[in-house]
């Protein structure tokens, strides 16, 4: 009865959106609107831009963060950014009634002949909010990374201000972890500032490494870096509505069974990180007024990397978030003035009316996995008729919450997002479009409307 209920809450949710109702090969459309839920777009709301224009200010104080700069000054240097990063995880964690732990997360890099001269202790600085389902074992994470770097990457001593690479990452996640303290989610989620990016990504790869040697079940990792200028001196442009969202196409773990499969369904777009980069755009744009999130089908752009690699190569879907237009003479560059100009990544170039959209579309995003239902599990195709209809099937999440109802996915083969979505109550549709012409997926949503990262079926008769 119970269940019933929830579903006419979701079906209600749904008309009201404009959304498909689907028991079958049936389908209604009601009048377009954009349902929101009043605790995430509250949380969104809570965004300042000030406190995040703060913290960047804070972290451009300590002259300089790079990796191997000093740990032993208590005003200068990658210790004192560490520690006070620290101290302000542990002041919003107050707001979590014992939810919420910081850890400053060591971990000695060995000398590598390129990057790190000699061996060097590093540390993550994270602040966990545990889950409240004790049997809900998923972790979302997000992060961005604390160290600086001038124009000589080497250069442990010069100044380093690093304000939008990657002091705005870092506001970010701390701006979210202020808000998202004192609220409650079934699954865990995990703020970090990660330390070695610009020395080869030692950070990042730490934590990918624990996870995967601690069995995490990481269902999320949202990357943040340069996430705080929308201007291009270069180009022209000034453009503080559109940001980047970069994601893997193909699985860097990908077994050659899984590489044939993908082969013969034409899924090389659909891999869970690009999937997961998706739900951040829907969810995201959803929230957040005038932002549009491009997707970047790319890892990364052109020939570089970030945080979010070593957990794809993990098998993690991990996205990485970058500002439309990047402003390289504020980027790995010496504070200097030459012939009139100034160099350097310095606050001043800095647009955090900007940078508060994005960490928003980040909030929600994190906020409505948190909340949502276990995916569903065995999504299949069934491929014993030639037919023009898709018929689905799935199982119910073994672990979690009951979902309230289900969301079937679809988009043309050629078609970057999700086009249209049908609710679905049981755990098996049939669709009226055929699977030639589209892609399906599959998500678990509750009856607030929280939704699960997409599955994609595979061929079962």
């Amino acid at each position: 009865m119970l269940h019933n209920k929830l579903f006419t809450r979701l079906l209600a949710l749904f008309l009201l959106a404009g959304l498909y109702f689907s028991t079958g090969i049936t389908s209604t459309k009601a009048q377009e609107a954009v349902p929101q839920d009043d605790e995430i777009k509250k949380m969104v709301n809570e965004i300042s831009a000030k406190n995040l224009e703060e913290l960047v200010r804070k972290m451009v104080s300590f002259g300089t963060r790079h990796t191997l700069s000093t740990t032993t000054s208590k005003k200068e240097g990658i210790g004192a950014a560490r520690e006070w990063v620290k101290s302000e995880f542990e002041k919003y964690a107050k707001a979590s009634g014992g939810r919420m732990t910081v850890e400053m997360d060591r971990y000695t890099v060995k000398a590598d002949g390129r990057r790190i001269p000699q061996d060097v202790e590093m540390a993550n600085v994270m602040a966990i909010l545990k889950g409240t389902d004790a049997d809900d074992d998923r972790v979302i994470i997000v992060g961005g990374h604390l160290d600086s770097r001038a124009t000589d990457v080497m250069d442990a001593k010069g100044k380093a201000p690093g304000a939008n690479d990657d002091a705005s990452g870092v506001a970010m996640v701390m701006e979210m972890a202020r808000i998202m303290a004192s609220h409650q989610f079934p699954a865990t989620l995990v703020f970090v500032a990660f330390q070695g990016e610009e020395q080869g990504l030692y950070g990042s790869k730490h934590l990918a490494e624990r996870a995967k040697e601690e069995g995490w079940n990481l269902v999320a990792m949202q990357n943040n870096d340069i996430v705080g200028n929308s201007y291009s001196a270069e180009t022209g442009l000034h453009d503080n509505t559109r940001v980047r969202l970069f994601s893997e196409a193909t699985p860097s773990n990908e077994t050659e069974e899984q590489a044939r499969l993908r082969r013969t369904l034409g899924s090389e777009n659909d891999s869970p990180s690009r999937n997961l980069a998706r739900y951040m755009k829907m969810v995201g744009e959803k929230y957040v007024d005038q932002i549009e999130v491009i997707l970047g089908y790319r890892a990364d752009r052109f020939l570089r990397g970030g945080d979010h690699t070593p957990f794809n190569q993990q098998g993690y879907a991990a996205v990485r978030m970058s500002e439309m237009n990047e402003e390289f003479d504020h980027q790995h560059q010496n504070v200097r003035v030459e012939e009139g100009k100034q160099y350097g990544d310095l606050i001043e170039f800095m647009d955090f009316e900007y940078l508060r959209k994005n960490t928003g579309v980040n909030l929600a995003s994190m906020a409505s996995l948190g909340w949502a239902p276990y995916a569903p599990e065995k999504v299949g195709v069934i491929t014993s008729n030639l037919t023009n209809k898709t018929d689905l099937k799935w199982e119910t999440p073994s672990k979690g919450q009951k979902p309230a109802g289900y969301v079937v996915l679809m988009r043309e083969t050629s078609s970057p997002i999700w086009e249209k979505k049908f609710l679905v109550k049981g755990t098996e549709a049939t669709v009226p479009y055929s699977k030639d012409n589209y892609f399906f997926a599959v998500q678990a949503v509750d009856a607030e409307g929280h939704a699960s990262l997409p599955v994609l079926p595979t061929p079962v008769r």
